[in-house]
């Protein structure tokens, strides 16, 4: 089978990634083989192939927002059936026995396992995946509309809970790309007006299209006071511009897995009145369904730009280079009937 592999960490711009020819991998217990429809790119993915991330496993296949047909289960796999339409995501597996797996926290795990990290993701023809960590997904949606949602939209959405937002609050976004394009579906579903900070025309004129009530450069003020909001942007200098925009007890939460430093920041500016500032870490099982749940109900819609899976490279150097609006879909097999 073909499997983008990582030869060794590097500059996007220096291919790092090259096409492999490698065996179809065999589904363990309780694991399912996937058939890769279509697998979106991600930030995250570019901080492994840069080597932002540590190397975790040598020659790794990223990619974790995969579209995938189930072409068989292994031993003791009866949730799913060959031809169901499913997703895997960031979390490959948990270890369930941690005290913070025992209270419901699995996205702090002790020993986790990533997908397309420390397991061989996506940006392949086939890969194997728990069937405890694979979601159910609907075939009345393409499967290149549904592949930003198993990351970005899983992230985006916990990032929107842990801003402390409700309905009808007014929200900041700073960074506008694949995650910040569901969340802000999300608000405007919760009546919430959504302010968004970004660099680039483009990037603003897709939030005026999904209903921002304003929008600005990454350093402007909005025009209203925030109860919460939530950056996307990997840029530690962007921490207390957020934070002085921030209402009095509001909440800035930090969505990245990596992030440039943050700079001094003045305690009474950006801090005192009970603001807060807090992160975001990997995503639990119940974030996955909750937000696929909000997919059908709002319904969300997702903007893509398709690649084929020998242009995974040039994918990435896009990204980091900021060229995408919304997010990058990886082509690896037709939508199935």
């Amino acid at each position: 089978m073909r499997a983008m592999t990582l030869r060794a960490p590097g500059p996007a711009e220096s291919e790092p990634l090259a096409l492999a020819q490698v065996p179809v991998p065999e589904p363990g217990p309780g694991e399912v083989l996937l058939r890769v429809v279509v697998c979106g790119v991600c930030r995250t993915d570019l901080h492994v192939v840069e080597g932002v991330l540590p190397v975790h496993r040598p020659r790794i296949v990223p990619g974790h927002e995969v579209v995938a047909v189930v072409e068989q289960c292994g031993p003791g796999a009866e949730r799913f059936s060959p031809g169901d339409l499913v997703g895997a995501a960031w979390l490959h597996r948990s270890c369930g026995q941690c005290a913070h797996c025992a209270r419901g926290s699995e996205n702090l795990c002790l020993s986790p396992l990533f997908t397309g990290w420390d397991r061989n993701g996506g940006y392949a023809d086939y890969m194997t995946a728990p069937q405890d960590y694979v979601y159910a997904l609907p075939r009345n949606v393409p499967p290149r509309d549904l592949a930003p949602l198993l990351c970005a939209g899983i992230i985006g959405y916990r990032a929107l809970v842990r801003s402390g937002v409700r309905p009808g609050e007014p929200l900041g976004l700073y960074g506008f790309g694949g995650s910040a394009h569901i969340v802000i579906q999300v608000a405007r579903h919760w009546g919430c007006p959504v302010y968004v900070c970004t660099r680039g025309e483009r990037h603003r004129a897709l939030a005026r299209e999904l209903g921002a009530a304003w929008t600005g450069a990454a350093t402007d003020t909005p025009p209203a006071a925030l109860r919460g909001a939530i950056l996307f942007a990997p840029s530690g200098d962007l921490v207390p511009v957020a934070l002085r925009a921030l209402d009095r007890g509001g909440t800035l939460a930090i969505a990245g897995i990596w992030m440039t430093p943050i700079p001094q920041m003045d305690y009474l500016e950006c801090l005192f009145q009970e603001r807060a500032v807090c992160s975001v870490t990997a995503n639990t099982r119940e974030d996955g369904r909750a937000l696929l749940r909000l997919a059908g109900e709002i319904p969300l819609r997702t903007t893509t730009v398709e690649y084929p899976l020998e242009q995974a490279g040039r994918a990435l150097v896009d990204l980091k280079r900021d060229r995408i609006n919304g997010a990058a879909v990886l082509r690896v097999s037709p939508d199935p009937p």
